[in-house]
């Protein structure tokens, strides 16, 4: 701590102490105490910066690399081609379709039962009497007495009696139309009841438009139907639109069930992304800033864990069949510590060995599984992570340098009120002696009849 002057001029000038400016000065050297605290909180703060930086880039490399090592990831996501898309097309594939080919042939469309009435000229007319609409084995009845055509629409809709009800407009009036809510021929429609045309006593008749029926197919030999034209279960995981007829039964349409290569690809540039992210964090810690200054974690040992670990897991894991290491998966690492990607090694190496790749990234003991154990260990979320553990530290060691400086606040602001009370009585006195010096002349003067001024 500094030595702090008191500056009063002479005893009897009455100049007294600049107390302010005193007192300032001694707290700023008990304040002084703090700075090396507050330096290294800075450098803490600093770290925790770059060390949380690096733990959220380790869990997008993660993420990325789970892609890969799920077994319901993009391995097991399928996409499928038709070689004829006018008759079979091919909506999705999922991971529960397995690769291979299908042979299709259609015999017939499915259809959806339809039915409308009889054309009513004017739209206003009241109608009388009731509908009675079956749907397979469920039948519905419904009392239609002083409804318009408009007003039976919607409470055939309201009511949900199995078919869509709809008014059609034409040149020279409107009719009812129905519509079943069940396609193929479970959803046939068959209507009953009497209904009237209120304005001129004649009967409203219902008509079939479309029958239900079932679509009839043929799928690997078998026969089978579908009572929908978007098919589901027939080859599991695979849901195809039947569009048409096949022209020719001998000429069957091929469905081919392939692994989601680009997927696969663009997963595999994830993680190499994302591992060179990680790489970049690293490598940035390990220089100085454009001011010659040591980054935040030069020389911390959790850095070079992190260096170490990543390294050794890119050799990590037992070979799986042909596959021995990710440069035949097209990942290869440079002199950089990067690492680079060739798509079209990746897509070879599917085509030909796509079950030693799967095994490569998700069997037990392969660089799929060692190496999510490894960013496990260098985590920032789990407890036992190198990140983790570094942010927890820091925070005791934070912990600590605050109190410490909040004591030393305290303790400052306890000085500062008594060193001002202490100086300010002092002040009072300085500022009070010539008034006292002029008193004791005084009484000097009449005592002794001696005039000091003459």
């Amino acid at each position: 701590m500094g030595t702090v002057g008191l500056n009063f001029g002479a005893v009897n000038s009455g100049q007294g102490i600049d107390v302010a400016s005193t007192v300032s000065q001694i707290m700023a050297a008990e304040q002084a105490i703090e700075d090396p605290w507050k330096s290294q909180l800075s450098t803490l703060q600093a770290q925790d910066t770059m060390l949380s930086q690096m733990g959220s880039d380790l869990s997008t490399l993660a993420t990325a690399l789970q892609k890969l090592t799920d077994f319901n990831g993009v391995l097991a996501g399928k996409q499928g081609s038709s070689s004829n898309e006018d008759v079979v097309s091919i909506s999705s594939a999922s991971s529960l379709a397995a690769a291979g080919s299908h042979t299709i042939v259609v015999n017939q469309l499915a259809q959806t039962s339809s039915q409308y009435s009889d054309q009513i000229t004017n739209t206003s007319d009241t109608l009388s009497g009731t509908v009675t609409i079956k749907i397979g084995t469920n039948t519905s009845s419904l009392d239609v007495n002083g409804m318009t055509l408009s007003d039976l629409a919607a409470a055939i809709n309201s009511n949900a009696m199995g078919v869509r009800a709809a008014v059609i407009t034409e040149a020279n009036g409107s009719r009812l139309s129905l519509v079943s809510s069940t396609s193929g021929a479970a959803g046939e429609i068959t209507m009953g009841g009497s209904l009237v045309d209120d304005a001129n006593g004649s009967a409203v008749n219902f008509q079939e438009g479309t029958a239900g029926q079932d679509a009839s197919l043929v799928v690997d030999g078998l026969s089978t139907t579908s009572p929908s034209n978007t098919v589901t279960g027939l080859i599991p995981g695979v849901t195809f639109q039947i569009l048409s007829k096949s022209s020719n039964v001998n000429d069957p349409v091929q469905l081919q069930i392939v692994t989601n290569s680009g997927a696969v690809q663009q997963a595999m540039s994830d993680f190499v992304n994302a591992y060179n992210q990680v790489v970049d964090d690293v490598q940035s810690e390990e220089g100085k800033d454009a001011n010659g200054n040591a980054m935040p974690l030069y020389g911390d040992p959790t850095l070079a864990l992190i260096q170490n670990q990543l390294s050794q897991g890119l050799l990590s894991g037992v070979a799986s069949g042909s596959i021995k290491g990710l440069s035949q998966l097209g990942v290869t690492l440079d002199k950089t510590g990067h690492l680079s990607f060739n798509g079209d090694t990746l897509d070879s190496v599917i085509n030909s060995n796509f079950s030693d790749v799967e095994g490569f990234l998700q069997n037990t003991g392969s660089f799929g599984q060692n190496f999510t154990s490894t960013l496990n260990g260098l985590s920032s979320t789990s407890t036992t992570g190198a990140i983790y553990l570094a942010l927890q530290q820091n925070s005791s060691q934070e912990d600590t340098l605050n109190e410490n400086i909040s004591n030393q606040e305290d303790r400052i602001a306890n000085d500062k009120a008594r060193l001002t009370d202490q100086l300010n009585t002092a002040n009072a006195i300085l500022q009070s002696i010539p008034s006292q010096l002029n008193e004791i002349a005084q009484l000097y003067s009449a005592v002794t009849g001696y005039n000091q001024k003459s």
